[in-house]
Parts: C-alpha cells; structure tokens; sequence
C-alpha cells in the first residue's frame, strides 16, 4: 500500500515530466486549420476552463500520413462529470470506463479522461487484475498523460495535438513509425496481446487499412497466441470483422488475417471459401465492389457484405440438398436457415441482417426466369438491385453464365419494345388459375329443360 501512495504521488509526476518528446509544427506539419471545428471548439473550450484537451489517437496518426481523419477524438484531465458541465449538448456513457459524447451539429466528439496505465500500478502490487490466459479484467482508473499514452496499444496511436501550440506529444517514437510505415506494440507484446486477444486483429486491419508492415517483434507472438481468441465474446468479434470488411482495405485485411493465421478466431470460413476456386474468385470479387465503393463515399451495406461471405457455404449446401432429391425453392430457404444457425457459433452477426441476406440469395433463382411477366416483376421488387448486384459477383467468379448477368444489364435499360423482344420463351410453372367461387344455389352444370 505505501508503495502504491508513493507510485502515485511521485511516480505518475515522473513518468508525465521525462516520458514525451514534444514536437513542433516544423517537426510534424499538422496545422491547427486542418483539425475539425468541433474538435477545435472541445479543446479550446477545455483549455478556457483550466483543463488540457488534445486531439489524439487515429486522427493525428492519419494527419501525419496525408490521410483525412474519419473521427476526431480528444483526450483531457477534466473528469467525465466536469466534460459535462463545460457542455449544454453533451452525454455521460460507459459503464466500465465513462466518456463524454459531446454533440455538434450532426457530429459527434468522442471526449475520454486520461487513463492510468493500471497494468502496472498492480504489477507493484503483484495484484494483476487479469484472467487465466493474462487478459486484463479492469482498467477503469483515471491518470495523467503519460499514463495513457502508455495504455495504448500501438505507438502510431499514443499521439497527442495541442491544437494551441500546435505540438505533438510523443512518448513512444510513434511520429517515426508513421514515417518507416511500421506497426509497433507498445511495452512487451505477448503481455499486451494476452491483456486483450483482439488487439491482435486490430494489429491486422491496421497493416492491411495503413499499408504498414508490423514490427518482428510485435508479429512473433501472434502465431502462438491467436487460440486466445475464442476466449473473446463473439459479439466484440463481430464489431473488428465489421470494421475491417468496411475500412475499403477489406480485400487486403482478409488476406492479412489469413497470413497471421487470425482467420480461425474472426472469420473461421475463410478456409473453406478460399481453398475453393469459384468460391475465392466471388469473395475476391465482392470485398473489391466493397472497396471501390467506399473509396468513392457510396454507402457500402454489411448485410449484403456478409451475405457474400456466406453465400459458398449457402450454395454448397443447396446443392447437397437437391442432390438428396429435395425441391430447388424448399432446399434453397432450407439451405439458407442451416448456414445462418450453424454461423451463430462462429460469427455473431446481427438477426438484423438475416432479411436483407435472405432475401438477397432468395432471389438469385428468379433471375433464371426471362420469360412472361417474371422479369418485369423483379424490376419492381424493393431488393432488386442489391440483388442484380450480387449476380454480377456470381457472374464474374464463373458461378453463372456471365451471358445471364449481360441480359439483366441490357433488360433494365431497354425500352418497352426492346424489353418485349428481348423475353425467352415462358418455361416456368404456369399459375393456377383460381377456381370461380359458386354463388349459392347455383349447380355445377347446365339448367335442364323442364
């Protein structure tokens, strides 16, 4: 117990004094005009207060590489409850570890109070607070800059901007990594990836978003380590595969995860689409869309992105179940549900997706159909060009005739002669006809003469 008083006291005070490099503008380039005005306003604001606001983390990281920042994040010494008070439009959330959601127009600055790097306060404790594998259990007590740059994990991403002075705190040579394009654990790697397994695929969408390659020493425990993943909830799993298929790196963070062997613990079906021509041609095919459209700022759906992941196995098992002498639409909704139950298990993607998937492949035999009115009434259905996207993928792996994607592209742009012309003979089930209700009283045959 003394020891800890005096760590706090004097050890805290030494570690903030000695342990950053301050950089100036010279030195970094980033300009205070570059930062966002809500940003702007939380640290000046912040500092008109008594406290220290700085932008820190990924946004500096990005403004050093040339790169918009999607976020900006500010750290400070002002308590969550005193963020609060400084701001009409701002919320407490967090139970674990409280941050301030400070709201400016539509955005939102995500404000957190220094963090104590509480691995090491218990290390002088011997009192670690970790489970059987070496995951950290608490880290819920507030410290000073120093500290919380320490707390971080990557270097690149212990960066702190005073927009004032316009300096760059440094206290782990992350502004340098950012110049090699090297990825580096902060403090011991095995430690720290035992603290928390996921930082191990944060380490891969970083590579694969940033184009950096990871430091030897921080890669060498990952091959070992990776099985500590199923140690992770499924659902924090989810959230890291979600933002690395939607970084637009997606098609290299895929590959990435497999080159690190991280592939079991997040998206274990990789194996079994990758190792299958047809089926890596059509996730190759899908994460490329993926990623050309969020370069170009279109919306990008998860639903449709996980549907393509899905979509071999879904397939694989449509055939099996028409082979064994089941109907094509039963052993297709069928297919459908086994996928869907059996990935609960491995990926907990939201039930929230399920429709827009389901409706997405349920679709797919439909466009066989280029006879009569069935094509013109796929037109007018609400999940038609999600769907017509999705053949184009199946067309472009080689799953379908790349002749029947073609079709559709020229079907929905033609005119009503050329649509006309363009329509197959009608080889579908004909609908029943709907049998004329009697009135009552009336027979089934003629009226006979008297």
């Amino acid at each position: 117990m003394i020891r800890r008083i005096i760590s706090k006291v004097f050890g805290r005070k030494s570690r903030a004094a000695h342990g950053a490099q301050i950089l100036p503008l010279a030195a970094h380039g980033i300009r205070r005009d570059q930062l966002d005005d809500c940003a702007l306003k939380v640290c000046e604001t912040l500092a008109a207060s008594g406290f220290r606001g700085y932008v820190v983390g990924g946004a500096v990281r990005d403004l050093l590489l040339g790169k918009p920042p999607k976020d900006f994040d500010v750290a400070t010494d002002a308590t969550p409850e005193e963020v609060r008070k400084l701001f009409r439009r701002s919320r407490i959330i967090g139970r674990r570890f409280q941050i301030v959601h400070v709201m400016c127009g539509r955005e939102t600055i995500e404000v957190t109070t220094f963090r104590a790097n509480g691995q090491k306060e218990a290390e002088e404790e011997d009192e670690r607070p970790t489970d059987e594998h070496g995951r950290l259990l608490s880290d819920n007590v507030f410290g000073n800059m120093a500290d919380d740059a320490a707390r971080r994990d990557f270097t690149i991403n212990a960066l702190y901007y005073d927009p004032a002075r316009e300096e760059v705190h440094d206290y782990f040579g992350g502004v340098a990594d950012c110049k090699k394009r090297v990825l580096r654990m902060i403090g011991d790697p095995e430690t720290r990836f035992r603290e928390d397994p996921v930082r191990m695929l944060r380490a891969a969408r970083f590579a694969a978003k940033l184009d950096f390659h990871i430091d030897p020493d921080t890669r060498r425990p990952v091959a070992t380590l990776a099985p500590l993943l199923s140690n992770i909830p499924r659902a924090r799993i989810f959230d890291e595969a979600l933002k690395l298929l939607m970084s637009g790196h997606a098609l290299r963070g895929v590959h990435q995860l497999r080159a690190e062997g991280l592939h079991h613990g997040m998206l274990p079906l990789l194996d079994t689409i990758l190792d299958d021509p047809t089926g890596e041609r059509f996730i190759t095919a899908a994460l490329k869309t993926t990623d050309a459209r969020i370069a170009q700022d279109k919306p990008a759906s998860p639903a449709f992105l996980f549907g393509t992941l899905l979509w071999p196995q879904v397939l694989q098992r449509w055939r099996a179940l028409q082979a064994a002498g089941e109907k094509p639409q039963p052993a297709l909704f069928l297919a459908m549900d086994e996928v869907l139950d059996a990935q609960r298990n491995q990926l907990a993607i939201p039930r929230r997706y399920d429709g827009m998937m389901k409706e997405i492949w349920a679709l797919q035999p439909r466009f066989e159909q280029r006879g009569g009115q069935r094509p013109y009434r796929l037109l007018e259905h609400p999940r038609f060009r999600a769907a017509y996207d999705f053949l184009l993928l199946r067309a472009e792996s080689g799953e379908v005739e790349a002749e029947l994607g073609d079709w559709w592209t020229r079907f929905q742009d033609a005119g009503d002669d050329e649509r006309a012309a363009m329509l197959r003979p009608d080889t579908g089930p004909k609908p029943r006809r709907k049998r004329k209700r009697r009135k009552p009283g009336e027979s089934g045959g003629e009226a006979q003469p008297a």
